[in-house]
């Protein structure tokens, strides 16, 4: 069980404690906020990334792949209706190194993916996932 508790700071914004830590959430000012944290929307597409590149660092770090640098960019579409949610997500692996190992590499995201990311499974009931995976080699 996980248990966050969230504080209204005063007009739009708001603070969520986390087991290990606090985020502060607001809105842009054109919104009615001031601009002085996070959008919730945004923060659901950093925990979907955050949650599948655990999973890719530590198969990573198992399987003794080299890499230089490692990120996820997640972008999502978001629907016309007033309560938006996402409809499409688009998730990049993006590896970048001189020694990629791309089938193990291939092989470790779609784990995360088919297997191991809870969070990219609920996103799965509501919206279309396209993953995507990016070798630069140097």
């Amino acid at each position: 069980m996980h248990k966050v508790i969230t504080h209204w700071k005063g007009n739009m914004a708001f603070e969520s404690h986390l087991p290990d830590g606090i985020i502060k959430i607001d809105v842009a000012k054109e919104q009615g906020g001031d601009d002085l944290g996070m959008r919730p929307k945004a923060l659901m597409l950093s925990s979907l990334a955050g949650c599948s590149g655990l999973d890719v660092a530590s198969l990573m770090k198992k399987m003794r792949l080299t890499v230089d640098d490692f990120c996820i960019e997640t972008e999502g579409s978001l629907t016309d209706e007033v309560a938006a949610q996402y409809h499409t997500v688009v998730v990049k692996y993006i590896f970048t190194g001189t020694k990629l190992d791309e089938e193990k590499l291939t092989k470790i995201v779609n784990l995360s993916v088919e297997k191991y990311c809870g969070v990219l499974k609920m996103f799965e009931s509501f919206a279309d996932i396209k993953i995507e995976i990016i070798f630069n080699h140097k």
